[in-house]
């Protein structure tokens, strides 16, 4: 009888672990054959995505379709990267370096649906989303045919040949529909035969400067008007700058702080006397400045996440194909969305991290930054990019190595043309993150450290002032604060 009971169970059991690993193939299975499926609609969208980047499209309904074909593709790739790099829990188990707590701590199991990451409730994405992406796109390429035959009859831009990383690299990521938007509004005629006053309007670290340098570097834009001029607001401000060229001329503005009605009313007075074709483009973050304006604003708004991650990836790898390096490749996404689209830090961290493809330097770096994040939510309540976005001091201490009991505090950027050679610091925001031997003593008199040299239009130096204040605790007043002004 007990022989007869045993042979049951173990006949039940097998079933039951047949029935399992069967399910879980298949499950497997099929979820390999919908990111197959997914991989091919991208490949087809993004054909038509960088097709697109190479034609002058004056069409603003076209644009329409090409913002929604731009979203869909970023959120495809988003959502095929997070199932395709995803760790293996029995491969992370086995492994002593995927099991240490910094890689855990970014490890999501498939059947949760939230993490947090950073102090910050995250949902992960599931099989429903990937249904969903994989509707949208094969909706969208189906209604593409229109797009893609008036696309064929629009006017080729000359580009030479390039790769992903490239361009990227030492090119304007994205804004492909912005940049259409200025283009076309620079070559048009002006129907009032007066400047056309273009506002350009965005937060800090958008991209506003390197958006209108690369407009205004078009070959078509450079043909069409004989001067270009770059003023500040200093300019209309206070030289009560005159124009004195009759030519056709585009004047490039950027204002930090409003101006005065009395003194842009001078100012456009004289920019009457130029050509009628010509234009005048002003950049600020100011919503005040759109008053100034004889058109609609173009808003520039920060990166989605879909858009940073994917641009994070492609700087952080270089030339080197992400699927070899699978670990690596997750370890990335968790940094990405640890950075929240922070532009001059993720070119910082990416920089760093395709220099050095050990596992072990990018957990260094993920633990690092994770660290940095948590104790900006603990003191602040907030993110860094939300700090910095409103200008606030944001918590960089456990950057340093310094064994001195400081806290030291980072400020939104400021861009330099250039930064004097004898003035350059040793020190970057780069050794800081890493947590280089250099950092262990800091200076105590002022310096200046670089933040970031951009390798694109108008080739901006984000430098940084460090100066040494006292603290303000009430409970150590011998102890120093350091104040990083970014």
């Amino acid at each position: 009888m007990e022989a007869a009971i045993s042979a049951i169970a173990a006949e039940l059991l097998g079933r039951l672990i047949s029935f399992t690993i069967q399910k879980y193939t298949k499950r497997s299975s099929c979820l390999d054959k919908k990111l197959q499926r997914l991989h091919r609609l991208l490949l087809r969208v993004h054909t038509v995505v960088e097709e697109a980047d190479t034609r002058y499209i004056t069409n603003s309904r076209m644009l329409v379709q090409l913002k929604i074909l731009v979203d869909g593709m970023y959120q495809g790739y988003y959502l095929l990267d997070t199932f395709k790099y995803r760790p293996d829990p029995q491969r992370t188990k086995s492994d002593p370096v995927l099991m240490s707590k910094t890689y855990l701590l970014s490890f999501a199991s498939p059947d949760k649906s939230t993490q947090i990451i950073a102090g910050v409730d995250y949902r992960m994405p599931d099989v429903s989303d990937l249904e969903s992406i994989l509707e949208n796109l094969e909706s969208t390429i189906a209604n593409m045919t229109e797009f893609v035959i008036l696309l064929a009859g629009c006017k080729h831009m000359y580009r030479a040949p390039y790769d992903t990383y490239l361009y990227i690299d030492n090119f304007m990521f994205g804004r492909t529909i912005e940049k259409q938007q200025i283009i076309n509004i620079l070559l048009q005629h002006n129907p009032l035969g007066e400047p056309t006053i273009i506002p350009i309007i965005g937060g800090p670290l958008v991209g506003k400067k390197t958006l209108v340098a690369h407009a205004c570097r078009n070959k078509r834009v450079l043909s069409h008007f004989s001067y270009i001029l770059h003023l500040s607001e200093d300019d209309i401000r206070r030289k009560g700058h005159k124009l004195s060229t009759h030519a056709r001329t585009l004047v490039v503005i950027e204002f930090f702080s409003d101006v005065d009605d009395d003194c842009w009313a001078k100012f456009y007075s004289s920019a009457r006397c130029m050509d009628r074709a010509s234009k005048v483009v002003i950049i600020s973050r100011l919503e005040s400045i759109a008053r100034l304006a004889s058109m609609t604003p173009i808003r520039l708004n920060a990166m989605s996440n879909e858009e940073y991650v994917y641009l994070f990836k492609a700087l952080a790898f270089g030339s080197t194909n992400p699927d070899d390096h699978p670990q690596l490749a997750y370890i990335g996404l968790e940094i990405a969305r640890l950075l929240r689209g922070l532009l001059l830090s993720g070119n910082v961290i990416a920089d760093m991290l395709r220099k050095n493809f050990s596992i072990h330097y990018w957990l260094h770096i993920l633990r690092r930054y994770r660290t940095v994040v948590d104790s900006n939510f603990s003191e602040f309540g907030e993110h860094p990019k939300h700090l910095i976005d409103k200008g606030h001091p944001v918590d960089i201490t456990r950057f340093t190595s310094s064994p001195d009991h400081t806290s030291l505090r980072i400020l939104p950027s400021r861009g330099v043309k250039s930064i004097v050679q004898k003035e350059r610091s040793e020190l970057t925001f780069g050794d800081l993150v890493a947590g280089s031997r250099c950092t262990t003593v800091l200076p105590k008199e002022e310096f200046e450290i670089v933040i970031w040299e951009s390798r694109v239009p108008p080739y901006t130096t984000f430098v940084a002032t460090c100066a040494e204040q006292k603290a303000q605790h009430v409970s150590s007043p011998s102890k120093k604060r350091r104040e990083f002004r970014m």
